[in-house]
């Protein structure tokens, strides 16, 4: 668009000569004065006609004229449907460019269609004529084509539209005629996608009532635009991603976000959420029958403005030929179909179920048994087939140019992580036969309060879902991304209080050996998946004498051993879970001496032995402190500042508190930087104070992974805290002087 906007003139081909400069202000006169073509400032039909072959206009102006002229109330529409057709046809052939492999031509050409129609004020006039009382369903159709295919081209239409509250709201109501619907859903949902202010769904009229007279197919469209109402926006700014920050934005602003109110409104429309388990769990089986599905292909072109949905298609129709090439295609057309649709329902309920009320959702989702209809679709549709993921791992709002079967894996992870994070029915991920097996016969497993309260929630049959989920895990290259998700969702099941039931059944599929594997033998470079093994190999490890026995037969060499504590040391960030659960193993151990296996472990165990040297534990201790600031603290780097509060918290139980701040005051200075550690310490342990006691879950978990008390947590902060300069267990007493509170407002910026 550059190159129409710039010296070279789009009229002509060269420069812009006085009267072509009079022709585009008298068009832009008419743009802002008439809305397109009013009638006080029509060119003159011969110069209109005449420049329209100069600078290949496809009489689009013409066109545009006689749109006007119905785009008021009580005018003739007899010719408006096949003006809008041929208008729609022009367009739609340049935004198909733009979504195959001419775009690159389409960009570059010197008279974009688009552009012509925008300007001469076309997106005005087709705005003006979707609110004619008069006009049917079909002339509603094709101007929502007509927008669409602008908006595909040119962004700035796009803004245009969104900037316009009223248009967006008219649009919702659209969505009650099922002619108009699929239309309508991919106009908002590109409209949305650029809106800076995201739009109240409460503002819709009859919200209620729209989202219950939607069939499933309707509804499963719907969450494409909900998707973008309930996700909070991603600022792009890492700046505006450290706690610090957002701290201060939610003390300007206590209230609801936008999004989170638009999540309680869509949680207030009675057999919301029950629906969408339906959705999610159905099989292609029950979808669309096969003469409907044939007669919506029509509309199908709106589904297919991706490159990668074309090519699973493809793929598909490859795979299949024992099959007639017409059966191929339905069958094909319909697993995508199927597959899109619920991208976006196990995303929508993904991220209700990290919001405010996730509890509140959590309890809907198990109760509408979603786990075990995942579980039923596991080996049919989600893991049908080994499918390469050679991508990056993108974040739970970023932008994904995946193809829809690698979309579909990642949310059913991303989902399954949510629904296992921090929740006692996460046990609906094993079948019953598995849970009697572990829990009951076990005398080291107490029943779960879930198992007793859920047994007609749990999956079905001799698998269940975390064991399918391990299967393909294995199966899976080290470095894949897939991995990563993977072990995210196997790790939210273990998080929490500690079960030695859950690890057991992990240990005896072999999962340590398959994580020691990946982080010492495979080679595995990616920094993101070799940080979901390290915080997995942590929750599998924990308190659990078994594992270390198994790590320890495992890494049964020094090279082994060194490369493995390599790994560690060559990211102390996304190794420092491990760490944590490794010197609070330690600590539990060595007041079990009463128990033969714990002392022969104890023994025996090489990364036991090296956590057990004070010297090792200070080393660790330095370097979480030195890698981290109040300024540069984020949701994944704080860990960092745990790990360092728990190696003091159990110095401090056995009263070697004051020699590990005495160890830190000499290691700062003999790096010649007096008083920068103890500070930088002093300003985040403040820091921590105002982030933890005002946040129920994060203390929760917290006091949950550790098995200390938060108050115990809390009082061992205020006591390193203490102003007391005569306190052997205070910060300050360990700072020089001269070197006290280099940073005292720093927590005040």
């Amino acid at each position: 668009m550059a190159t129409l906007l710039g010296s070279e003139s789009p009229w002509t081909g060269g420069k812009r000569s006085v009267r072509n400069g009079n022709i585009i202000a008298k068009i832009r006169h008419s743009q802002i004065v008439g809305r397109g073509f009013s009638r006080g400032t029509q060119l003159p039909e011969a110069l209109l006609q005449d420049r329209d072959k100069q600078a290949k206009w496809h009489s689009i102006p013409e066109l545009l004229q006689k749109l006007h002229e119905s785009s008021h109330p009580n005018s003739d529409l007899s010719h408006t449907h096949s003006v809008l057709k041929e208008l729609s046809s022009l367009l739609s052939m340049e935004a198909m460019s733009f979504v195959t492999e001419d775009r690159k031509s389409a960009q570059e050409s010197t008279f974009p269609i688009t552009y012509t129609f925008d300007l001469f004020g076309g997106v005005d006039v087709i705005h003006s004529l979707c609110f004619v009382p008069a006009v049917n369903d079909d002339l509603v159709n094709d101007c929502l084509s007509v927008l669409y295919n602008c908006c595909i081209c040119t962004e700035g239409v796009t803004k245009s539209l969104a900037a316009r509250d009223y248009f967006v709201l008219f649009l919702f109501t659209l969505m009650t005629n099922k002619k108009t619907f699929l239309q309508t859903a991919t106009l908002i949902e590109d409209i949305l996608g650029v809106k800076k202010a995201m739009i109240q769904l409460e503002g819709v009229a009859n919200l209620s009532g729209l989202v219950q007279s939607f069939d499933q197919q309707q509804l499963a469209n719907f969450c494409r635009i909900l998707s973008v109402t309930v996700s909070e926006p991603d600022v792009g700014n890492d700046d505006k991603h450290t706690l610090l920050a957002k701290n201060a934005q939610q003390k300007q602003d206590s209230s609801l976000s936008r999004a989170e109110v638009n999540q309680v409104t869509l949680l207030n429309i009675p057999g919301f959420i029950e629906r969408l388990c339906k959705l999610a769990t159905r099989k292609v089986s029950e979808a669309t029958g096969a003469s409907n599905f044939l007669q919506e292909l029509e509309d199908w072109y709106t589904w297919l403005d991706n490159a990668l949905v074309l090519d699973a298609l493809m793929q598909m129709a490859t795979e299949e030929t024992e099959h007639t090439s017409t059966v191929i295609t339905e069958k094909s057309m319909k697993i995508v179909h199927e597959i899109m649709y619920k991208v976006e329902v196990l995303y929508v309920l993904c991220v209700l179920l990290m919001g405010s009320h996730r509890n509140q959702v959590h309890k809907m989702l198990a109760e509408f048994r979603l786990i075990p209809g995942l579980n039923n679709l596991f080996d049919k549709l989600i893991w049908r087939k080994y499918t390469s993921s050679n991508h990056v791992v993108h974040g739970q709002n970023e932008n994904c140019d995946c193809s829809p079967e690698i979309s579909f894996k990642i949310q059913f992870l991303r989902l399954l992580q949510s629904f296992s994070d921090h929740h006692d029915a996460k046990e609906a991920l094993c079948s019953l036969k598995t849970q009697i097996k572990y829990y009951i016969v076990s005398p080291k497993c107490p029943l779960p309060v879930s198992l007793c309260s859920c047994r007609s929630l749990v999956c079905d049959g001799k698998k269940g879902l975390l064991t399918r989920l391990l299967t393909v895990m294995k199966k899976e290259p080290p470095d894949s991304s897939f991995r990563f998700w993977q072990a995210r969702a196997v790790e939210s099941f273990l998080r929490g209080v500690t079960s030695y039931a859950d690890q057991m059944f992990l240990l005896k599929r072999g999962l340590l050996e398959n994580m020691l594997f990946c982080i010492i033998d495979s080679g595995c470079k990616s920094k993101d998946v070799l940080q979901s093994y390290f915080d997995l190999l942590g929750e599998l490890m924990k308190f659990n004498i078994d594992a270390f026995k198994r790590f320890n037969m495992y890494v049964s060499t020094d090279n082994k051993f060194q490369t493995f504590m390599t790994q560690i040391n060559s990211s102390l960030v996304d190794s420092n879970m491990l760490v944590r659960c490794i010197i609070l193993s330690l600590d539990r151990f060595e007041t079990q001496t009463e128990d033969r296996k714990v002392v022969e472990v104890l023994s025996e165990c090489c990364l036991l032995s090296y956590l057990a040297q004070v010297e090792n534990r200070l080393s660790f201790l330095f370097r979480l402190v030195n890698i981290i600031n109040v300024q540069t603290l984020t949701q994944e780097n704080v860990s960092c500042l745990n790990t360092s509060l728990v190696v003091l918290m159990l110095a401090r139980r056995r009263g070697k508190l004051p020699f590990y701040l005495k160890a830190l005051r000499e290691k700062e200075h003999a790096e010649k930087y007096p008083g920068c550690l103890l500070n930088n310490f002093h300003n985040l342990l403040r820091f921590w104070q105002r982030h933890y006691l005002n946040r129920d879950k994060d203390s929760t978990c917290l006091e949950n992974s550790s098995c200390i008390p938060f108050s115990y947590w809390n009082e061992t902060v205020s006591v390193l805290l203490g102003s007391d300069r005569t306190s052997l267990c205070a910060i300050a007493s360990y700072i020089d002087e001269p070197f006290m509170d280099l940073d005292r407002d720093l927590l005040e910026c």
